[in-house]
């Protein structure tokens, strides 16, 4: 509900909204008690089960990324995940609203429509076809909102430039029924620090916790750093394999800046290649920290276990990015109505 709060902060209403998980319908509900939810697989929904919702200004959503994310197999819209998308797309469609607003991991500008096992390509493999290569899944999405009398525009943002005190690069896309493509501006002010975030927030912290060993070496790590700041003959024993890996492997026993933004919340905060350490404290990021980064309300509560809650917020669209989002939205189509 990130996106949606964050549209509703910028003068939206939500109408309806949908979610699979149950853990997260049980967080909508219990703070959103008179919302209408509802709580199924989107590719079991159709137009006709929103008719009584009448005209739509908006339909958003964040629809399952892992079948474009970098981290994954990329197996585009071969992987059932990506199905998900596709119907979200035609569902949106078919409601025929406004605006259509879609948010996603920067995997998406280079992912594939069809993915070709790499054991099926180069000699003695035909050539790749156009749906087989880097942006296909994309193509194919602008393609489909086009037949529909929408106008598209993609662009890549960063969640920092829009108050929120996160880098968080998320993909946009934004469809217009029969109006002129718009681009999201940046807000004008200073990036908010991992510091102010927090300020003010109580003890104690709900998070799990971190393996002993993990604790030993950042115990040696300060503010901003990581396994690079230990000692040369600690940095190999600390990483184990890994120290043999390739890239920067800056996420390994990572201590957050305080004054700086916090780098990308992930689902968890403890995974060994992108930890998500306090600046000074031996834990993890709590689940406090991690809503105040996504910028929810303190009031807004989260249902599950501790690990559910850090997966529910660090799937969400940071709250103040959907009012960014919102409020430029709405103010360009409330002048495509007076113009």
């Amino acid at each position: 509900m990130g996106l949606d709060l964050g549209l509703e902060q910028a003068g939206w209403t939500c109408a309806f909204a949908n979610e699979h998980d149950p853990t997260a319908c049980r967080t909508i509900r219990s703070n959103k008690p008179g919302l209408n939810l509802l709580e199924a697989d989107v590719r079991s929904l159709s137009a006709s089960d929103m008719k009584d919702f009448g005209q739509l200004d908006a339909v958003v959503g964040g629809p399952p990324c892992q079948a474009f994310s970098t981290a994954g197999k990329r197996l585009g819209l071969n992987d059932e995940r990506g199905n998900v998308f596709l119907h979200f797309i035609e569902l949106a469609c078919r409601l025929q609203p406004r605006v259509i607003i879609v948010e996603n991991v920067r995997g998406l500008l280079s992912a594939p429509l069809h993915h070709r096992p790499h054991c099926l390509r180069g000699d003695g493999h035909p050539s790749l076809r156009d749906d087989e290569k880097p942006g296909g899944a994309l193509g194919h999405i602008i393609g489909h909102l086009s037949r529909y009398g929408y106008s598209p525009t993609c662009q890549l943002l960063d969640a920092k430039d829009y108050g929120v005190p996160q880098k968080r690069l998320r993909l946009l896309v934004m469809a217009l029924r029969d109006g002129q493509a718009m681009q999201l501006r940046p807000l004008a002010r200073p990036a908010v620090t991992f510091r102010q975030a927090v300020k003010g927030l109580s003890e104690p912290a709900e998070y799990v916790q971190l393996r002993s060993q993990q604790v030993t070496y950042l115990k040696r790590i300060g503010p901003g750093q990581n396994w690079r700041s230990l000692p040369p003959d600690l940095q190999r024993q600390a990483l184990g394999r890994a120290y043999f890996s390739s890239g920067g492997r800056t996420g390994f026993l990572r201590r957050l800046a305080w004054d700086e933004p916090s780098p990308t919340l992930l689902t968890s905060p403890i995974m060994p290649a992108t930890l998500l350490a306090h600046p000074e404290e031996d834990r993890p990021l709590s689940v406090e920290e991690y809503a105040r980064i996504q910028t929810f309300p303190d009031e807004w509560t989260f249902a599950g276990t501790t690990t559910q809650k850090y997966r529910q917020i660090g799937n969400a669209v940071p709250v103040l990015l959907g009012r960014a989002i919102g409020a430029q939205v709405k103010t360009y189509l409330q002048n495509q109505t007076t113009g």
